[in-house]
C-alpha cells in the first residue's frame, strides 16, 4: 500500500525545520513525503530543496487555503492513500503501521485518524481532533477527549480502534479513490471544518471512518490561526453552518433556525467575556452563510443525506446546562 504524506505549507519554514525531521525519520519504505506549497513568500521551498532533497515539492500557484491547496496538490500525486498532515506535527515511531493494517483489513474504511496529543503538554489530548470527532444534531463538533474547551488527560482511555464521525484535518488518512469520488475538499470553506464536511459526505455514501489509538502524533495546534483569533471564530461558525446545510438529513430550516439561536447564545457569552471582535465574527459568519445559501442548497440537492449522523441532540445543552464536560459522561 503506497502512502503519500502531503504537508501543506504557507510561509512555514520554522515549522518545517522543527517537525519535518521526525516525519522523515519515521516514514516507511512504502511512503513518500510531499510538500504542497501554497505560494509562500518566505524561503520555505528553497530550504526544503537544500536541506531535505528526498521531499518532493509541489508548488501551488496561489494560496487557496487548506481546501484548494490540497485539492490542487493531490491531483498531481499517485498513491493508494493520501495522508493530509499539518506542518506543526511531530510523529512517532511506527505511527504508520497500525494505519496501514487497518486499511488492509477493512475495505470499507475510507478515512482514518491517529491519536492526537498536545505537543506542548504531551500527556493531554489536542484540541483539533483528540481521539476522533463527532457532531450533534445541530452541527456542533466535539471529540472523544475534548468537548468545547475542556481537554482530557490521556490515561489510555482511548487506546482502542473505534468508529468515529470525523477525522481531524491535522492528520487525516484517506483512500485516494474515495477522495476523488468525493471530488475532494469543498473550496468554499477555505480553511477550518472542511475535513468534517469531507467526512460527512463520505459517511453519507456509506463509508466507515476510524480512529486508531495505537498510532500517536503530537500536534502544536493554532500555528496558522489560534483559538483567540476572531478570523478562526468566523470560519468555524460559518463553515459549521455550511456542513449542516449541505449534509444533514431532516427539516433543514428547523435545524438552521435552532442553530442560529444557539450561535446567538454564543455571542451573548462572548459579550459577557468582553470579546467584542468575536461577536462581530459570528455576525459576519451568518451574513457570509446567507450569501452562500444558494450554493449550499444546490450542493444539498446534489448530495446524498442519511439520518444517522449524530449521537447527541445538543452538545451545547449537555456541556453548559448538564455540566457534562468529558466524553464518557455524555
Amino acid at each position: 500500500m503506497k502512502i503519500a504524506i502531503v504537508i501543506l505549507n504557507w510561509n512555514g519554514k520554522k515549522l518545517l525545520e522543527q517537525f519535518l525531521p521526525s516525519i522523515i525519520k519515521h516514514s516507511s519504505k512504502d511512503s513518500e513525503i510531499y510538500l504542497a506549497d501554497n505560494a509562500s513568500s518566505d524561503d520555505s521551498v528553497k530550504f526544503i530543496k537544500e536541506t531535505f532533497p528526498s521531499v518532493k515539492i509541489i508548488q501551488n500557484k496561489i494560496n487557496g487555503g487548506y481546501a484548494k491547496g490540497y485539492n490542487d496538490a493531490l491531483k498531481l500525486i499517485e498513491a493508494d492513500v493520501f495522508c493530509l498532515l499539518n506542518s506543526d506535527v511531530e510523529v512517532t515511531a511506527n505511527w504508520l503501521a497500525p494505519i496501514i493494517e487497518t486499511f488492509q483489513k477493512e475495505s470499507n474504511t475510507a478515512i482514518i485518524q491517529p491519536k492526537l496529543l498536545d505537543f506542548k503538554e504531551k500527556d493531554h489530548f489536542e484540541y483539533a481532533g483528540a481521539a476522533g470527532g463527532f457532531i450533534d444534531k445541530f452541527g456542533y463538533p466535539y471529540c472523544r477527549g475534548r468537548i468545547f474547551n475542556t481537554i482530557e488527560k490521556d490515561s489510555g482511555q482511548f487506546d482502542n480502534t473505534s468508529e468515529i464521525f470525523w477525522a481531524s484535518g491535522a492528520c487525516l488518512f484517506i483512500r485516494s479513490e474515495v477522495f476523488k469520488e468525493l471530488n475532494g475538499l469543498d473550496e468554499a470553506f477555505f480553511a477550518h471544518m472542511e475535513e468534517i464536511d469531507l467526512c460527512w459526505r463520505a459517511k453519507n455514501l456509506g463509508y466507515n471512518i476510524k480512529y486508531v489509538g495505537t498510532s500517536t502524533i503530537y500536534h502544536v495546534g493554532g500555528a496558522t490561526l489560534s483559538n483567540t483569533n476572531p478570523k478562526k471564530t468566523f470560519l468555524n461558525f460559518r463553515n459549521s453552518l455550511f456542513t449542516l446545510t449541505k449534509n444533514a438529513k431532516g427539516n433543514i430550516l428547523y435545524l438552521i433556525f435552532i442553530r442560529l439561536i444557539l450561535d446567538g447564545l454564543a455571542g451573548i457569552k462572548f459579550l459577557f467575556e468582553l470579546k467584542f471582535k468575536h461577536i462581530i465574527a459570528i455576525i459576519k459568519a451568518h451574513f457570509s452563510f446567507y450569501s452562500h445559501l444558494g450554493y449550499l442548497l444546490k450542493q444539498r440537492k446534489a448530495l446524498k443525506q442519511t439520518i444517522k449522523y449524530y449521537q447527541k441532540t445538543s452538545i451545547v445543552f449537555a456541556y453548559f446546562v448538564n455540566n457534562k464536560k468529558i466524553y464518557r459522561s455524555l
